[in-house]
């Protein structure tokens, strides 16, 4: 179902996970119009990233998880009315009011009483930009025009650099993983795997059953501190079972697990040779005298995962700190964001896997539906009630997950001067500690203006963690939510062409 010009979609989803796929899919079985915009040419996000065709896998569900969730959406999506658009990079998302809106209106939202916000607003609403290809480089632009809005953006790895990370052959974690699932090569043939977070033993796992050697999963935190909460862990007894799978595989193929340690040096000179792993203190601090080498030709390493949520930001979505220090939407029972008619699902809210994803897509979609259809999407009982429930329930795991793994404060202490912490503008820690104790800065929008770190082609999401930190001389949140024009980096050519008609 096609819409045009001066026929909106109903419903625009922007990213195709696990999230978006089930809010799109249950959307228009509901009866939506529905696009769905997606920077791959794949469904399935980065957690159901496969191999293309033409790499013949024969058993692509060999490295995932719950496939079989995945298999269903996909063929849902086959049968259903949605206008899959790959390789849609969007970059801005606008909201367009009636003309019948009084001045401010849209900025009152959060207030609207629950009868208002459940009336049925049929307005055309939003306007997404997007460029188009594989890589966003076709410089074609595109507008798509939608009554409601879901952002289902998912999140990308956090980075806390150390002496070494910018060596060939250090990956990030997910990375590693994302290079076997869909191009079934390893990074490497000795891979040590580091970081925190349970992301790390997925990656081992599946990077050891493809024939990978893992001397090590160096884990900074600890899996104790899950047992602070215990009544989470009980009632999602799911993720307890995976973590068995995981572990089990690592006895396999015996790879040791070091927690409470971190890689603090990649050592090698054309490419990594071996790490230094250092036991640290409660603190994050490496203890003095516990280094060790150990041997390999990769380091795939990773911190956590951070919520990608520039589109929503960008109009003004509240945000709330997360128990990991990171930023996630602030959402309503039903997926609501802060601002009416936009809706945002998984990641966007807080990291916590890909059940939780399409639970939360899917309460999303039928909460659209109803909200297009003039309907209350229901307080408590039927569908939208079980959902919520087992939203609610996941998503407390979540937060313990979150809080486990949070960086410590003293984590600053691996890096060097030396060291680089913005990779694109080559701004070392040298730099950023000058700025700080000479230059007086005290936040890392400043330190940014003084170094230029973070101005670079990720505009932050590599060094974001690290110039937050030690411009607040210790632990420190993200940056906060700026509001940029931008969502990805766009073609100058694609900013002169916006007033030529698009296709």
């Amino acid at each position: 179902m096609t819409a045009s010009p001066s026929e909106p979609y109903d419903l625009a989803v922007v990213g195709a996970g696990s999230a978006g796929l089930a809010g799109a899919v249950i959307a228009s079985e509901l009866g939506l119009s529905v696009a769905l915009l997606d920077s791959s040419t794949q469904s399935g996000g980065q957690f159901y990233r496969h191999p293309a065709p033409a790499l013949g896998a024969v058993r692509p569900e060999a490295l995932h998880h719950d496939w079989s969730a995945f298999s269903d959406l996909r063929r849902r999506l086959g049968a259903s009315t949605v206008d899959h658009l790959t390789g849609h990079h969007v970059w801005s998302a606008v909201r367009e009011p009636d003309e019948a809106d009084e001045p401010g209106e849209a900025d009152e939202a959060p207030g609207e009483t629950d009868e208002a916000r459940d009336a049925g607003d049929a307005r055309e609403n939003w306007t997404l930009h997007a460029v188009t290809g594989a890589d966003g480089t076709e410089e074609r632009p595109v507008r798509i025009r939608a009554r409601a809005l879901l952002l289902a953006t998912g999140a990308y790895e956090r980075q806390l650099p150390f002496p070494g990370w910018t060596l060939p052959g250090v990956v990030g974690a997910g990375g590693a993983q994302a290079m076997l699932k869909s191009g079934l090569v390893l990074p490497g043939r000795r891979i040590v795997v580091a970081g925190s977070g349970p992301l790390l033993l997925a990656v081992a796992s599946s990077l050891a059953a493809a024939g990978a050697r893992v001397p090590a999963v160096v884990e900074a935190a600890g899996y104790l501190r899950y047992a602070r909460n215990p009544r989470a862990l009980v009632t999602n007894p799911a993720k307890a079972a995976e973590a068995l799978v995981h572990g089990a595989a690592l006895l396999r193929h015996r790879v040791r697990v070091l927690p409470g340690s971190a890689v603090t040096e990649v050592h090698g000179t054309d490419r990594v040779e071996a790490v230094t792993v250092s036991r640290l203190d409660a603190d994050w601090t490496p203890v003095p005298g516990t280094g060790r080498r150990i041997a390999c030709d990769a380091l795939a390493v990773g911190h956590g995962l951070v919520p990608q949520i520039e589109l929503a930001t960008t109009v003004g979505c509240a945000t709330r700190a997360l128990p990991d220090g990171t930023l996630g939407l602030v959402l309503d029972d039903l997926q609501e964001t802060s601002v009416a008619g936009m809706w945002a699902a998984g990641e966007t809210g807080g990291v916590g896997g890909a059940e939780l994803a399409r639970t939360e897509g899917e309460l999303a979609g039928r909460a659209i539906a109803a909200r297009l259809r003039g309907r209350r999407a229901g307080a408590g009982g039927g569908r939208v009630g079980e959902l919520r429930r087992r939203r609610d329930r996941m998503r407390a795991f979540a937060d313990v997950m979150s809080a486990a793994h949070a960086p410590g404060p003293g984590w600053p202490a691996w890096l060097e001067d030396e060291t680089d912490v913005c990779r694109c503008e080559e701004v070392t820690a040298g730099r950023v500690r000058e700025a700080v104790t000479d230059l007086g800065a005290r936040d890392a929008r400043t330190v940014k203006l003084l170094t230029r770190a973070g101005m670079g082609w990720c505009q932050g999401r590599m060094c974001g963690t690290a110039v937050a930190c030690l411009a607040a001389r210790g632990v420190a949140p993200e940056p906060p939510a700026e509001r940029r024009p931008f969502a990805v980096p766009v073609p100058l050519a694609t900013l002169a062409a916006l007033d030529e008609p698009s296709e």
